[in-house]
């Protein structure tokens, strides 16, 4: 009897332990749960907070160590999200929450709305790292070599956008239905692709209608003239653009005029005078003389006597004058490889002044001439690659740096990678590669906070 009451005593005792145990260890899970100890929204450029899942983690309905987190999105979600090759599943980044652990979680929403909700960004605020990382929707592509298009079915689809679907959230239709647009001369100005698709797309703009101005599928426009919009020598008069010594530098049409007394002309030779004045405006000449470098004023006295003998069917001839020669800034950027042309997943470069700390994005730049020419005049991206590299800016030093606390000294050397094509006096960016190595510096400097020159 004695033995079973010990028995039965130890077996109570095991119990009460295990119990013990249990109500601890649920204790010390509780206790260990996250909170979050600060919250922000994001209030950078919304361009720069694209972003795109690393597969890494998943998503939840709040932070996912805070108490009552739920999964929107699986770990395994999340990954075939990383390797899609759609832009609807990129996301944007919008709200920023810490926890007291220095976990820090980003809430985003997919470019398509289908996924929102928290997901970890790493221990650094203000930086994507650990389930997502910044992602560039679209790069650089080669411009048509006519920019004068149309639309090709005009109707409800193919239409502009503010940006590329999906490529930024919430982009929008510019114009719904361009069915009243059919005749409408539009000038391709940029070109870009959808990094996953590889689709390609035109901004376009329209000198009649500037409210259709935006961005079009490549293949939603061409050079074909609509039926139309053909020549009407009873109410249309053609524009040719010259300079003082006679080369013309652009074309133009000034259509649908009316008379006098305000009526379509229904016979070639119809005085169209006050229309044609009217019509042809400083912004419609400017539309039509893009990247040429030159400038149109209709107040010139030249242009108001042709404008005013203006007949039907008639060409005349619109003086123009050519801009001032003008510097274009040029910004350097850090990227990841030649096809990165995206400030979105580019870092930028630094210029090292006198007295500044060096660091992996400091480097030094020689003094240069400018980056110049005519004012709106249209240069490509190999004509900056070519005067960096003239410049010696082709190769970029940072000075010695150290990390974390070390005595070992870094510097890192940038290589001209690419650069975006674009028009004189407007600001323009080169693409750089850097490669971090551990010695000394061809930046040759004295200290890491002094002054730096580069060794050419």
């Amino acid at each position: 009897m004695q033995s079973s009451l010990a028995k039965s005593l130890y077996l109570g005792l095991a119990v009460l332990s295990l119990g013990a145990v249990a109500t601890v260890s649920t204790t010390a899970q509780a206790a260990s749960k996250a909170k979050v100890v600060s919250s922000k929204t994001l209030n950078t450029d919304a361009t720069k907070r694209n972003v795109q899942p690393t597969g890494k983690n998943a998503l939840y309905s709040k932070p996912g160590t805070v108490k009552g987190a739920k999964i929107v999105a699986s770990k395994n979600t999340m990954k075939k999200l990383a390797s899609s090759k759609k832009s609807a599943d990129y996301f944007r980044a919008y709200y920023q929450k810490t926890t007291n652990k220095g976990t820090v979680y980003y809430k985003v929403v997919s470019m398509d709305g289908k996924y929102r909700g928290y997901v970890y960004g790493g221990k650094k605020a203000g930086t994507f790292a650990g389930g997502i990382k910044k992602a560039s929707t679209t790069k650089a592509a080669t411009m048509p070599a006519n920019t004068t298009v149309y639309f090709a079915k005009p109707g409800k689809s193919g239409v502009t956008w503010s940006a590329p679907n999906y490529t930024q959230y919430k982009a929008t239709k510019s114009v719904k239905d361009t069915t009243d647009y059919a005749n409408d001369v539009l000038t391709v100005q940029s070109a870009i692709k959808k990094t996953r698709e590889g689709s390609t797309y035109y901004y376009v703009t329209d000198a009649t209608n500037p409210n259709v101005n935006g961005w079009v599928y490549s293949k939603s426009v061409t050079t074909t003239k609509p039926v139309g919009a053909t020549f009407n020598d009873a109410t249309d008069v053609k524009v040719n653009f010259a300079t003082n010594e006679g080369k013309t530098v652009a074309t133009g049409t000034l259509a649908g005029l009316t008379d006098a007394a305000g009526k379509t002309p229904t016979a070639k030779g119809t005085a169209v005078g006050a229309s044609a004045t009217s019509a042809a405006t400083n912004d419609w000449g400017k539309a039509l003389l893009v990247g040429t470098g030159y400038k149109y004023s209709r107040s010139d006295s030249v242009n108001l006597t042709a404008l005013k003998n203006a007949k039907t069917g008639d060409t005349i001839t619109l003086s123009v004058a050519p801009n001032a020669v003008k510097s274009t800034k040029v910004d350097f950027y850090a990227a990841t490889g030649t096809a990165d042309l995206s400030q979105v997943a580019a870092t930028p470069l630094k210029t090292y002044t006198t007295g500044s700390k060096a660091a992996n994005d400091t480097v030094v730049v020689s003094a240069t001439s400018d980056f110049s020419g005519i004012e709106g005049k249209t240069f490509a991206a190999s004509d900056v690659m070519a005067y960096l590299n003239g410049a010696s800016l082709g190769t970029l030093y940072t000075p010695n740096y150290t990390k974390n606390g070390g005595t070992t000294q870094y510097f890192t050397t940038y290589k001209l990678s690419s650069a975006l094509s674009g028009t004189y006096g407007s600001t323009t960016k080169a693409f750089y590669v850097g490669t971090e190595t551990a010695g000394v510096s061809p930046a040759v400097i004295t200290t890491a906070t002094t002054a730096a020159t580069t060794t050419k």
